[in-house]
Protein backbone atom coordinates (compact mmCIF):
# COMPACT_ATOMS: atom_id res chain seq x y z
CA UNK A 1 0.00 0.00 0.00
CA UNK A 2 0.89 3.67 -0.41
CA UNK A 3 -0.59 5.55 2.52
CA UNK A 4 -0.10 8.90 4.18
CA UNK A 5 -1.24 12.42 4.88
CA UNK A 6 0.96 15.18 3.49
CA UNK A 7 1.13 18.94 3.98
CA UNK A 8 3.13 21.47 1.97
CA UNK A 9 2.95 25.24 1.51
CA UNK A 10 4.38 26.73 -1.67
CA UNK A 11 3.85 30.47 -1.94
CA UNK A 12 0.11 31.09 -1.83
CA UNK A 13 -0.72 27.43 -2.50
CA UNK A 14 -1.23 24.88 0.26
CA UNK A 15 -1.35 21.12 -0.11
CA UNK A 16 -3.43 19.36 2.52
CA UNK A 17 -3.88 15.95 0.98
CA UNK A 18 -5.93 14.42 3.79
CA UNK A 19 -5.43 10.79 4.79
CA UNK A 20 -5.06 8.50 1.78
CA UNK A 21 -4.32 4.86 1.05
CA UNK A 22 -4.25 2.91 -2.22
CA UNK A 23 -2.54 -0.23 -3.56
CA UNK A 24 1.10 0.02 -4.61
CA UNK A 25 0.41 -1.71 -7.90
CA UNK A 26 -0.79 -0.91 -11.39
CA UNK A 27 -1.35 2.65 -12.60
CA UNK A 28 -2.75 5.22 -10.17
CA UNK A 29 -3.69 8.44 -11.96
CA UNK A 30 -3.77 11.82 -10.21
CA UNK A 31 -6.54 13.71 -11.97
CA UNK A 32 -7.77 17.27 -11.61
CA UNK A 33 -7.80 20.70 -13.17
CA UNK A 34 -4.63 22.73 -13.56
CA UNK A 35 -3.66 24.15 -10.18
CA UNK A 36 -5.39 21.42 -8.16
CA UNK A 37 -2.09 20.27 -6.60
CA UNK A 38 -1.30 17.15 -8.61
CA UNK A 39 2.36 17.96 -9.25
CA UNK A 40 2.84 19.32 -5.74
CA UNK A 41 1.54 16.07 -4.24
CA UNK A 42 3.69 13.96 -6.56
CA UNK A 43 6.84 15.92 -5.65
CA UNK A 44 5.96 15.62 -1.97
CA UNK A 45 5.57 11.85 -2.28
CA UNK A 46 8.85 11.61 -4.18
CA UNK A 47 10.68 13.52 -1.44
CA UNK A 48 11.69 16.33 -3.80
CA UNK A 49 10.54 19.13 -1.49
CA UNK A 50 12.24 19.38 1.90
CA UNK A 51 9.38 21.46 3.35
CA UNK A 52 6.91 18.58 3.14
CA UNK A 53 5.36 17.57 6.46
CA UNK A 54 3.12 14.71 7.46
CA UNK A 55 3.37 10.96 7.00
CA UNK A 56 4.02 8.63 4.07
CA UNK A 57 4.52 4.87 3.92
CA UNK A 58 5.38 2.79 0.87
CA UNK A 59 4.79 -0.97 1.08
CA UNK A 60 5.13 -0.82 4.85
CA UNK A 61 8.33 1.26 4.78
CA UNK A 62 8.24 4.72 6.33
CA UNK A 63 9.25 7.44 3.89
CA UNK A 64 8.00 10.42 5.91
CA UNK A 65 7.13 10.74 9.57
CA UNK A 66 6.22 14.30 10.54
CA UNK A 67 9.49 16.30 10.41
CA UNK A 68 11.70 13.31 9.46
CA UNK A 69 11.85 12.14 5.88
CA UNK A 70 13.75 9.56 3.88
CA UNK A 71 15.99 11.29 1.29
CA UNK A 72 14.64 11.18 -2.25
CA UNK A 73 17.70 9.28 -3.45
CA UNK A 74 16.93 6.45 -1.05
CA UNK A 75 13.33 6.06 -2.19
CA UNK A 76 14.47 4.69 -5.56
CA UNK A 77 11.87 6.53 -7.63
CA UNK A 78 12.00 6.93 -11.40
CA UNK A 79 10.67 10.31 -12.53
CA UNK A 80 9.46 11.29 -16.02
CA UNK A 81 8.72 15.00 -16.45
CA UNK A 82 6.52 16.80 -18.96
CA UNK A 83 9.56 18.19 -20.81
CA UNK A 84 11.55 14.90 -20.57
CA UNK A 85 14.39 16.75 -18.72
CA UNK A 86 17.15 14.97 -20.66
CA UNK A 87 20.77 16.11 -20.53
CA UNK A 88 21.13 18.18 -23.74
CA UNK A 89 24.92 17.78 -23.95
CA UNK A 90 24.69 13.97 -24.00
CA UNK A 91 23.62 11.51 -26.66
CA UNK A 92 20.70 9.15 -26.14
CA UNK A 93 23.21 6.50 -25.07
CA UNK A 94 24.83 8.93 -22.64
CA UNK A 95 21.50 9.80 -21.04
CA UNK A 96 20.66 6.13 -20.59
CA UNK A 97 24.13 5.28 -19.30
CA UNK A 98 23.83 7.97 -16.63
CA UNK A 99 20.86 6.13 -15.11
CA UNK A 100 22.13 2.61 -15.72
CA UNK A 101 25.44 3.24 -13.91
CA UNK A 102 23.52 4.38 -10.82
CA UNK A 103 21.25 1.35 -10.68
CA UNK A 104 21.75 -1.08 -7.76
CA UNK A 105 24.46 -3.68 -8.44
CA UNK A 106 25.46 -2.02 -11.73
CA UNK A 107 28.53 -3.41 -13.50
CA UNK A 108 30.12 -2.32 -16.80
CA UNK A 109 28.80 -5.43 -18.56
CA UNK A 110 25.23 -5.40 -17.30
CA UNK A 111 25.10 -1.62 -17.87
CA UNK A 112 25.78 -2.15 -21.58
CA UNK A 113 23.25 -4.99 -21.76
CA UNK A 114 20.55 -3.11 -19.88
CA UNK A 115 20.94 -0.01 -22.07
CA UNK A 116 20.55 -2.11 -25.20
CA UNK A 117 17.48 -3.91 -23.81
CA UNK A 118 15.80 -0.71 -22.62
CA UNK A 119 16.46 1.08 -25.90
CA UNK A 120 15.02 -1.82 -27.87
CA UNK A 121 11.93 -2.06 -25.64
CA UNK A 122 11.24 1.67 -25.93
CA UNK A 123 11.82 1.79 -29.68
CA UNK A 124 14.89 4.03 -29.60
CA UNK A 125 17.65 1.50 -30.38
CA UNK A 126 18.41 3.20 -33.70
CA UNK A 127 18.73 6.58 -31.97
CA UNK A 128 21.39 5.69 -29.39
CA UNK A 129 24.14 7.77 -30.98
CA UNK A 130 22.00 10.84 -31.71
CA UNK A 131 22.11 13.93 -29.54
CA UNK A 132 18.81 14.37 -27.70
CA UNK A 133 18.32 17.87 -29.12
CA UNK A 134 17.63 16.30 -32.54
CA UNK A 135 14.78 14.08 -31.28
CA UNK A 136 11.06 14.62 -31.71
CA UNK A 137 8.88 15.11 -28.64
CA UNK A 138 7.70 11.51 -28.69
CA UNK A 139 11.24 10.20 -29.07
CA UNK A 140 12.44 12.34 -26.17
CA UNK A 141 9.75 10.92 -23.89
CA UNK A 142 10.62 7.37 -24.93
CA UNK A 143 14.23 8.06 -23.91
CA UNK A 144 13.06 9.63 -20.64
CA UNK A 145 10.97 6.58 -19.79
CA UNK A 146 13.85 4.24 -20.69
CA UNK A 147 16.17 6.29 -18.46
CA UNK A 148 13.71 6.11 -15.57
CA UNK A 149 13.37 2.33 -15.93
CA UNK A 150 17.15 1.83 -16.09
CA UNK A 151 17.46 3.25 -12.58
CA UNK A 152 15.53 0.14 -11.42
CA UNK A 153 12.90 2.16 -9.53
CA UNK A 154 10.52 0.84 -6.90
CA UNK A 155 7.99 3.47 -7.99
CA UNK A 156 7.63 5.28 -11.33
CA UNK A 157 6.28 8.86 -11.25
CA UNK A 158 5.12 10.50 -14.49
CA UNK A 159 4.13 14.18 -14.48
CA UNK A 160 1.97 14.86 -17.58
CA UNK A 161 4.48 13.14 -19.89
CA UNK A 162 2.12 13.20 -22.89
CA UNK A 163 0.71 16.73 -22.73
CA UNK A 164 3.05 18.23 -25.34
CA UNK A 165 2.80 15.40 -27.88
CA UNK A 166 0.73 15.09 -31.05
CA UNK A 167 -2.11 12.56 -31.18
CA UNK A 168 -0.09 9.82 -32.90
CA UNK A 169 2.86 9.97 -30.47
CA UNK A 170 0.43 10.17 -27.55
CA UNK A 171 -1.52 7.12 -28.75
CA UNK A 172 1.64 5.08 -29.20
CA UNK A 173 3.00 5.98 -25.77
CA UNK A 174 -0.31 5.23 -24.03
CA UNK A 175 -0.13 1.68 -25.36
CA UNK A 176 3.55 1.42 -24.40
CA UNK A 177 3.11 2.74 -20.84
CA UNK A 178 0.15 0.40 -20.28
CA UNK A 179 2.23 -2.57 -21.43
CA UNK A 180 5.27 -1.56 -19.35
CA UNK A 181 3.21 -1.26 -16.17
CA UNK A 182 1.90 -4.78 -16.68
CA UNK A 183 5.24 -6.30 -17.71
CA UNK A 184 7.47 -4.76 -15.04
CA UNK A 185 5.08 -4.78 -12.08
CA UNK A 186 6.42 -1.36 -11.05
CA UNK A 187 3.64 0.78 -9.55
CA UNK A 188 3.06 3.97 -11.56
CA UNK A 189 1.82 7.36 -10.37
CA UNK A 190 0.66 9.25 -13.45
CA UNK A 191 -0.49 12.89 -13.58
CA UNK A 192 -2.92 14.15 -16.20
CA UNK A 193 -5.89 16.44 -16.68
CA UNK A 194 -6.98 14.49 -19.78
CA UNK A 195 -9.92 12.09 -19.23
CA UNK A 196 -8.81 10.10 -22.28
CA UNK A 197 -5.45 9.32 -20.69
CA UNK A 198 -7.17 8.30 -17.46
CA UNK A 199 -9.51 5.96 -19.29
CA UNK A 200 -6.66 4.40 -21.26
CA UNK A 201 -4.27 3.81 -18.37
CA UNK A 202 -5.79 4.00 -14.90
CA UNK A 203 -6.42 1.12 -12.57
CA UNK A 204 -7.58 3.72 -10.05
CA UNK A 205 -8.12 7.49 -10.06
CA UNK A 206 -7.03 9.94 -7.35
CA UNK A 207 -9.30 12.96 -7.80
CA UNK A 208 -7.80 16.26 -6.59
CA UNK A 209 -9.32 19.70 -5.98
CA UNK A 210 -7.72 22.78 -4.38
CA UNK A 211 -4.77 20.94 -2.87
CA UNK A 212 -6.70 18.03 -1.39
CA UNK A 213 -7.65 14.50 -2.41
CA UNK A 214 -11.41 14.39 -2.93
CA UNK A 215 -11.70 10.65 -3.38
CA UNK A 216 -9.86 7.58 -4.63
CA UNK A 217 -11.81 5.22 -6.88
CA UNK A 218 -11.12 2.31 -9.20
CA UNK A 219 -11.62 3.23 -12.85
CA UNK A 220 -14.79 1.12 -12.89
CA UNK A 221 -16.17 3.05 -9.90
CA UNK A 222 -15.19 6.41 -11.42
CA UNK A 223 -17.02 5.61 -14.66
CA UNK A 224 -20.08 4.21 -12.89
CA UNK A 225 -21.25 7.47 -11.30
CA UNK A 226 -23.08 9.92 -13.60
CA UNK A 227 -21.43 12.99 -12.04
CA UNK A 228 -17.88 11.75 -12.64
CA UNK A 229 -15.40 14.58 -13.41
CA UNK A 230 -14.11 12.33 -16.21
CA UNK A 231 -17.29 13.16 -18.15
CA UNK A 232 -16.83 16.95 -18.11
CA UNK A 233 -15.21 17.22 -21.56
CA UNK A 234 -16.90 14.69 -23.85
CA UNK A 235 -19.81 13.45 -21.79
CA UNK A 236 -20.25 9.93 -20.38
CA UNK A 237 -17.75 7.29 -21.49
CA UNK A 238 -17.49 3.51 -21.19
CA UNK A 239 -14.21 1.58 -21.09
CA UNK A 240 -14.53 -2.07 -22.08
CA UNK A 241 -11.93 -4.69 -21.22
CA UNK A 242 -10.96 -7.21 -23.86
CA UNK A 243 -8.32 -7.86 -26.49
CA UNK A 244 -7.76 -7.11 -30.14
CA UNK A 245 -8.52 -9.77 -32.73
CA UNK A 246 -7.14 -10.15 -36.26
CA UNK A 247 -8.68 -8.16 -39.11
CA UNK A 248 -11.42 -9.96 -41.02
CA UNK A 249 -11.77 -10.17 -44.81
CA UNK A 250 -13.49 -6.79 -44.81
CA UNK A 251 -10.63 -5.01 -43.06
CA UNK A 252 -12.43 -4.70 -39.73
CA UNK A 253 -10.57 -5.42 -36.49
CA UNK A 254 -12.19 -7.48 -33.76
CA UNK A 255 -12.22 -6.60 -30.08
CA UNK A 256 -13.66 -8.46 -27.12
CA UNK A 257 -13.60 -11.63 -25.06
CA UNK A 258 -15.51 -14.91 -24.96
CA UNK A 259 -18.79 -13.08 -24.25
CA UNK A 260 -18.19 -9.79 -26.08
CA UNK A 261 -17.57 -9.34 -29.80
CA UNK A 262 -17.17 -5.96 -31.48
CA UNK A 263 -15.98 -4.98 -34.93
CA UNK A 264 -13.89 -1.82 -35.22
CA UNK A 265 -12.99 0.33 -38.18
CA UNK A 266 -9.57 1.73 -37.33
CA UNK A 267 -7.91 4.75 -38.85
CA UNK A 268 -4.82 3.88 -40.95
CA UNK A 269 -1.89 3.18 -38.64
CA UNK A 270 -3.96 3.59 -35.50
CA UNK A 271 -4.11 1.01 -32.76
CA UNK A 272 -6.11 1.16 -29.53
CA UNK A 273 -4.80 -0.04 -26.21
CA UNK A 274 -4.48 -3.80 -26.45
CA UNK A 275 -6.80 -4.39 -23.52
CA UNK A 276 -9.21 -1.41 -23.45
CA UNK A 277 -11.73 0.13 -25.77
CA UNK A 278 -13.12 3.60 -25.06
CA UNK A 279 -16.69 4.28 -26.25
CA UNK A 280 -18.48 7.62 -26.00
CA UNK A 281 -22.02 7.23 -24.71
CA UNK A 282 -23.29 9.57 -27.43
CA UNK A 283 -22.10 7.00 -30.00
CA UNK A 284 -24.34 4.27 -28.55
CA UNK A 285 -27.98 3.92 -29.62
CA UNK A 286 -30.60 1.61 -28.10
CA UNK A 287 -33.32 -0.57 -29.60
CA UNK A 288 -35.93 -2.66 -27.82
CA UNK A 289 -35.92 -5.23 -30.67
CA UNK A 290 -32.97 -6.27 -32.80
CA UNK A 291 -32.99 -4.20 -36.02
CA UNK A 292 -32.81 -5.80 -39.47
CA UNK A 293 -31.29 -4.40 -42.66
CA UNK A 294 -29.10 -1.94 -40.77
CA UNK A 295 -25.56 -0.79 -41.56
CA UNK A 296 -24.61 -0.80 -37.86
CA UNK A 297 -22.74 -4.09 -37.40
CA UNK A 298 -22.33 -3.99 -33.62
CA UNK A 299 -25.69 -4.95 -32.12
CA UNK A 300 -25.08 -6.10 -28.55
CA UNK A 301 -27.74 -7.61 -26.28
CA UNK A 302 -27.82 -5.66 -22.99
CA UNK A 303 -29.86 -5.34 -19.84
CA UNK A 304 -30.79 -1.84 -18.72
CA UNK A 305 -29.46 -1.26 -15.20
CA UNK A 306 -30.27 2.41 -14.49
CA UNK A 307 -31.48 5.66 -16.02
CA UNK A 308 -29.65 8.89 -15.16
CA UNK A 309 -31.34 12.11 -16.33
CA UNK A 310 -28.75 14.62 -17.48
CA UNK A 311 -28.67 18.16 -18.82
CA UNK A 312 -30.35 19.49 -21.95
CA UNK A 313 -33.04 16.85 -22.23
CA UNK A 314 -30.67 13.89 -22.39
CA UNK A 315 -30.71 10.65 -20.44
CA UNK A 316 -27.69 8.47 -19.70
CA UNK A 317 -28.72 4.82 -19.77
CA UNK A 318 -26.44 2.41 -17.88
CA UNK A 319 -26.53 -1.05 -19.49
CA UNK A 320 -24.91 -4.35 -18.59
CA UNK A 321 -23.36 -6.48 -21.33
CA UNK A 322 -23.45 -10.27 -21.33
CA UNK A 323 -20.08 -10.40 -19.55
CA UNK A 324 -21.23 -7.99 -16.83
CA UNK A 325 -19.34 -4.93 -18.07
CA UNK A 326 -21.11 -1.58 -18.10
CA UNK A 327 -21.93 0.20 -21.36
CA UNK A 328 -23.38 3.72 -21.26
CA UNK A 329 -25.74 5.14 -23.89
CA UNK A 330 -26.75 8.78 -24.08
CA UNK A 331 -30.16 9.36 -25.70
CA UNK A 332 -32.81 12.07 -25.62
CA UNK A 333 -35.39 12.10 -22.87
CA UNK A 334 -38.04 11.84 -25.60
CA UNK A 335 -36.50 8.62 -26.99
CA UNK A 336 -36.36 7.19 -23.49
CA UNK A 337 -40.04 7.97 -23.02
CA UNK A 338 -41.13 6.57 -26.41
CA UNK A 339 -39.22 3.32 -25.85
CA UNK A 340 -40.54 3.14 -22.26
CA UNK A 341 -37.10 2.15 -21.02
CA UNK A 342 -36.85 0.87 -17.46
CA UNK A 343 -34.33 -0.97 -15.29
CA UNK A 344 -34.35 -4.70 -15.92
CA UNK A 345 -35.51 -4.38 -19.54
CA UNK A 346 -33.68 -6.28 -22.29
CA UNK A 347 -32.49 -4.20 -25.22
CA UNK A 348 -29.86 -3.97 -27.95
CA UNK A 349 -26.97 -1.48 -27.93
CA UNK A 350 -26.05 -0.30 -31.41
CA UNK A 351 -22.52 0.99 -32.06
CA UNK A 352 -21.24 2.02 -35.48
CA UNK A 353 -17.86 0.51 -36.29
CA UNK A 354 -16.56 3.87 -37.55
CA UNK A 355 -17.44 5.42 -34.17
CA UNK A 356 -14.74 3.20 -32.67
CA UNK A 357 -11.94 4.58 -34.83
CA UNK A 358 -8.91 5.62 -32.82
Amino acid sequence: MIEGNLHLKKGNFELHSGAFAFPAQGVSVLFGRSGSGKSTLLRAMAGLDKDTRGTLRFKGETWQDQAWRLPATERHIGFVFQDAALFPHLSVRGNLAYAARRAPAATPQNTIESIAAAALRMGVAELLDQTVTTLSGGERQRVAIARALLSQPRLLCMDEPLSALDWRAKSELLVLIDALAKETGIPVLFITHSPLEVERLADRVIFMTDGRIDRIESLVEALARPDSPLFDEEGPVSVLQGSLRACDEHGLTGFGNDALHLRLSLAPGARPSASRLRILARDVSLATVQPQGLSILNQLPVTIAALHPSRQGRVTVACHLADGQQLLAEITAYSCQVLALAPGMAAFALIKSVALME
